[in-house]
Formats: structure tokens, sequence, C-alpha cells
């Protein structure tokens, strides 16, 4: 639970102390040491060189380089986000170890890439990061209290209701810092945050993170902006290959390269591209980073967050269940597209089948074949594509959460939860619609509450396969292209334009690995395919039924059991992927 207020935290010193504008509450700051880290990749390959120095509680620390130098790998190193291979980081001298789910010690972490999901309003977003990095026991009281003061310190009220995407950049940018400060954290760690920025934007928000360090907290940023570092207690400049060319106060840099302005820096390092040359200038010793302007530790209090376990696997779930649920509705075109390309598919049916297909005196056996294959592939299309684009949209939001404890099973968990209702729905109609228009066979209550549970079976399959398929990917542009090459096997493995029992050894094969084909069999024998070909007086009726030998002679459960089987098989696959792409804390290999 919160113990104080920032209210009571807040001094007009420390607002004015390094830099003007909102206060911004003191925190006890985190003393960060690092003793030879240096980090290999498989094949030993040296991507960055050991690396020593210590940053003093309150410090403001600028990384910079040139491109490809292994800036955000030293970042990620100081933070603890992603362990050295050799040597270690030292976290107010205890090494870096993944944290459990007790709020201490946070560490704030703001990637290059936003952090906030573009459709909420901003306050809302903020609510939602709250409850995610605060103690379960947090009343919304407090939460709307920590949330208004986020936004005060960093001069976003005016932005409060207004939608992430609405933002400008800059605005954007605080935004995604004032996610982290929510947590108190100790220190910050921020990835080129002024990228992208015009100059005066750029200079706005550096001027915030000295104040952030003004009040005690550690801020550690990468920057490609020389405008960005005048300001700061430490600059540590990188060359080539990781290898630390220079760790000291920024007036000491100009020094040590014999540059007037911090451009001539990256005009020496280029002059110059062997990192050897530059591990041989190094100043000896390791670097230290104090606030240069007094002592803050005087003005630090006690931990700004009791100890309190943040929310467990079911109370995630029912967060990350909630916001899906406010992100999809408040994303109009999203909705109308989750809604509409379904019905656009169904008015496609009726446009393609006439009525009567399963007339027992006058049936047509294609046709009725065509019409059970379609609502199989119907179901399989709804759920897959409204998986592909569930998490690949918003993976830097799950990386960044991730770290602070969110669990893989309540994320996918609320993914499906979410969808299954609206693609029950879709199907209902489905069927509804075709029964209707006369282009399903006349059954019992129990046989259309078979024929429903096997398309919804169909789509939660699929929509799990496009959620393991949404996880693999890196970008939705990449999801976009999954769907033919995830679509067109089930196509035509499943055996409705060609027989099972007539296909090639691989085809038969690789037809059991086909979701759908259990759904097509399970619905031709609920909608009894064999008796309405054997008995319905079409001469196409019994050659047609015998190519399809035994197809749909099974049992409806075991095809329920097999679809199901899919489900959670596709299910573990996808958080399999989570774990490797998004671990709490990534571990390099030697």
């Amino acid at each position: 639970m919160v113990t104080m207020s920032w209210q009571g935290l807040r001094s007009a010193q420390v607002a004015t102390e390094r830099g003007s504008g909102p206060a911004i509450r003191r925190s006890p700051g985190l003393a960060i040491d690092a003793r030879a880290a240096g980090h290999t990749l498989r094949g030993g390959r040296q991507v960055l060189r050991p690396v020593s120095l210590s940053i003093r509680p309150g410090a403001l620390v600028a990384i910079i380089g040139p491109s490809g130098a292994g800036k955000t790998l030293l970042l990620d190193a100081l933070a603890g986000v992603t362990l050295p291979t050799e040597g270690t980081v030292l976290h107010d001298g205890a090494t870096c170890r993944p944290r459990d789910d007790l709020a201490v010690a946070p560490i704030g972490y703001v990637p290059q890439d936003d952090i906030i999901h573009q459709s909420l309003p901003l306050d809302r977003t903020l609510r939602y990061a709250a409850r995610l990095r605060l103690p379960a026991r947090t009343s919304d009281e407090q939460i709307d209290q920590e949330v208004a003061e986020v936004l005060a310190a960093l001069g976003l009220t005016g932005q409060a209701g207004t939608r992430v995407r609405l933002l400008s950049g800059g605005e954007r940018k605080r935004a995604s810092i004032a996610v982290e400060l929510l947590s108190r954290p100790t220190a910050l760690f921020l990835d080129e945050p002024t990228s992208g920025l015009d100059p005066a934007m750029s200079a706005d928000l550096v001027d915030l993170l000295d104040r952030i360090a003004a009040a005690g907290t550690t801020v550690v940023f990468t920057s490609h902006n020389p405008q960005d570092l005048a300001g700061c207690d430490m600059v540590l400049v990188l060359a080539a290959e990781g290898q630390l060319a220079f760790a000291g106060s920024p007036a000491n840099a100009l020094a040590h390269f014999g540059a007037s302005v911090f451009e001539e820096i990256y005009r020496a390092l280029a002059a110059e591209p062997d990192p050897r040359v530059w591990a041989e200038r190094m100043p000896s010793g390791a670097a230290t980073a104090v606030p240069v302007r007094g002592t803050r530790m005087a003005q630090v209090g006690g931990p700004a967050v009791a100890p309190g376990r943040r929310l467990g696997s079911f109370g995630q779930w029912l967060l990350l269940t909630g916001r899906g649920v406010d992100l999809l509705t408040r994303s109009r075109l999203t909705l109308a597209i989750l809604l509409g390309s379904p019905l656009i598919i169904i008015l496609m049916f009726l446009m393609m089948f006439r009525p009567g297909a399963f007339d027992t005196a006058n049936p047509s056996p294609n046709t009725s074949m065509m019409i059970v294959f379609w609502i199989a592939f119907g179901g399989f299309f709804f759920g897959l594509t409204y998986g592909l684009s569930q998490i690949c949209d918003e993976f830097a939001i799950l990386r960044r959460e991730r770290i602070i404890g969110v669990r893989i099973i309540p994320y996918l968990a609320s993914k499906f939860t979410l969808l299954l209702p609206i693609l029950a729905v879709v199907d209902a109609v489905l069927l509804v619609t075709l029964s209707g228009t006369d282009r399903l066979p006349a059954l019992g209550a129990g046989d259309w509450g078979r024929m429903f549970a096997t398309l919804l079976l169909c789509s939660g399959a699929a929509l799990t396969l496009g959620l393991l398929a949404s996880a693999g990917v890196s970008s939705p542009s990449q999801a976009t292209l999954m769907l033919p090459m995830l679509c067109f096997p089930q196509v035509l493995f499943v055996g409705a334009f060609l027989p099972v029992p007539v296909m090639a050894l691989p085809g038969r094969a690789l037809s059991y690995l086909m979701s759908n084909r259990w759904a097509f069999d399970a619905l031709g024998t609920t909608a009894g395919l064999p008796q309405l070909w054997q008995n319905g007086g079409s001469p196409l009726g019994p050659p047609l039924l015998k190519s399809y030998g035994d197809t749909f002679d099974g049992s409806v459960p075991r095809e329920w059991m097999l679809l199901a089987g899919f489900t959670l098989l596709f299910l573990i696959a996808a958080g399999l992927v989570l774990a490797r792409k998004t671990p709490r804390r990534r571990r390099t290999s030697r």
C-alpha cells in the first residue's frame, strides 16, 4: 500500500535546484556500479567490452556514440534488463537478479517505442499502468491521486482526457515517462528519449529529466543529440564494438577529445574507428558520476512504496481483460472491422449458394458439401484474423510490462476471453442466417447445439493459432503476410476439394495437422451428409460418399477433443514464444 502522498514529498527547492518547471517528487535514488561488465554473443563476438563505472543516486548520465556502438546494450546492462555475460552490475551494492512481485526498488525503463496504448485517453492509460505497477491493495482513490499528481508533475494535466494518439511527439514521450514514474522508481532508464523531437521539445524533455534527477532519481539515457549533454553529470562515450572511450563530466569529455563542441566528439570517433586506440586512450580507473550541484541524499526520504505484492495471475487477467474491452470499444474502426468483415462473408455465402441444397427430395451433394466446408472455413477465418493483430500491435508495451511482472498466462487468457464471446456471436449469426435462408438442413435443437459447439471450437483453435502467429512475427505487416500462408493449407488439405482418402500419402499425413479438417468432419456428420447423399435420390450421391470413405463416420465428441487439443497446443506454443521474446529479464549467452 502507498504509505505517503506525493503532496507531502514536494518541495520548491527540489523543483528549482536544477531547472524550472512543475515539482517532481523526491526519490531514494539508486546507486549503480558496473564492474568489468561486458557482453559477448554466441560465436564469440564481443559487442560490449568490459565497462567499469559508478553512478551515484540522483545523477543524470548520458550515453552517446555512433550507431551500432552498443548504447542500448549498455543501457540495458546498467538497468539490469540484460544481464552481462562477463563482469557484473550492482544496484545499491547487490548483484542484479530477476525480482519477484514485491514492490522493492522499482526501476523505470522507457524504450524507444511508445509503451502506451494509442486509443485510450491518457489518464485511463495511466490508471491501468498504475494497477499493474502498484501494490494490489492500493485503493482506487490512491490510484486516482497518483495519476493526477504524475500528470501535474509532467505538465500533462490539460491532456488527461486526450487520446494518446492525438498527443504531440513530446507529450507522448512525457506520457511514457509518466507511466514509469507511477511506481516511484529509484532509477529511470530511457533509450533515445529525444529522437524525433524538434530542438525545443528535446530541450524541454532533457530539462524534465534534469528535474527528475534533482529529486533523487538516478537517470540514465542514450542520445544522438549533442544538445542533450551540457547539463549532465556524466557522459559515457562508446566507440565501435562497444568500447568505452570516455566516462566523465561533459567538460572533461570535450577536453579529452580535443573538441570545442560535442559534435566534434562524433567526428573524432569516426576518424579513428579502431576501438583498441580508444581503449588505450581511456583514462585509468573507474569513473564515478555524482550530482554536480551539491549532494541530494539529504533531501531523500525513506521508501516511497511500502512492500506489497502486486496483482496475482487472476487479478492481472481481470485487469488486462478490462483494458482490452476498453481498447476495443474506444477503437470504432477496429470494432467495425471485427463485426463487419464476418457480415460481408455471410453475405457472400448467400450470394454464392442457392437455397435447397439439403432438400431430401432433390439434394445437391456438391453444394451441400461446399456449404459445410465454407462454414468450417468461415469459423476458422474469423478466429485467425481476430488473433493475428492482437500481440504484434502492442509488443513494445508487453515487453515493458513483462519486466514489471506481467505473466504470460493471464495475458494470453485475456486475449482469448475478450475475443471468444465476439466469435460466438459471429458464429451464431452465420448459422442462423444460413438456416433461415434454407441453406442448411432442418435439424433438432440438439444437432444445432452440436453444430454451434463445433464451429465455436473451430474458431477458438484458429484464434489461438492467430495469437501464436502474432507472437512470432515482429510487425503487423508480417502478420498480414502470414494470413494466406496459414489459410491455404486449411483449404487444400481439409478434404473438401479433394477427399482425404484419395490424397497422396504426404497430403493425408498433413491433413491430420489441419484443425479445420476436424471441424469439417464434425459439421458434415452433424448435418447428416452421408444419409443425405445415400438416400436423397441424386445419382452423384453414392459415388461421392464412397470417395469420402469414413470421413463423416467419426465421433463428434472425439473431434471436439481434437479441436480443444489444437487450442491448448497453440496457446502453449504462443506462451513459449512470448517467454523467449519477452523474458522478465534477458539472460545472455556466453
